[in-house]
């Protein structure tokens, strides 16, 4: 389950630098309509893939909301973003 888990942040971190590349691009290139469609695709695709993580994994971004008065240290369970060794592959 872990293995799966770290796929798909694997998923949307890859799907979140094409987005940042793809602003990028376009802070020198507003108009290009090619950009802007692909920035578009990839914003959907980011919302499908976090919501799918959602559902079978939990919040994607701890939020105060998250924070059970019964188990207030909850959330730390996880992996912490420097203990992610996909993001050390490739």
């Amino acid at each position: 389950m872990r293995n799966e888990r770290e796929q798909m942040m694997k998923q949307i971190h890859r799907i979140d630098f094409a987005i940042h590349e793809l602003v990028l691009f376009l802070d020198t290139h507003p108009r290009n309509v090619k950009a802007l469609q692909l920035l578009e695709e990839y914003r959907n695709l980011r919302c499908e893939k976090i919501a799918e993580y959602e559902r079978r994994f939990g919040n994607y971004v701890a939020v105060v909301d998250d924070v059970k008065p019964t188990e207030p240290w909850g959330w730390v369970k996880g992996p912490w973003p420097w203990e992610n060794k996909f993001m050390m592959e490739d």
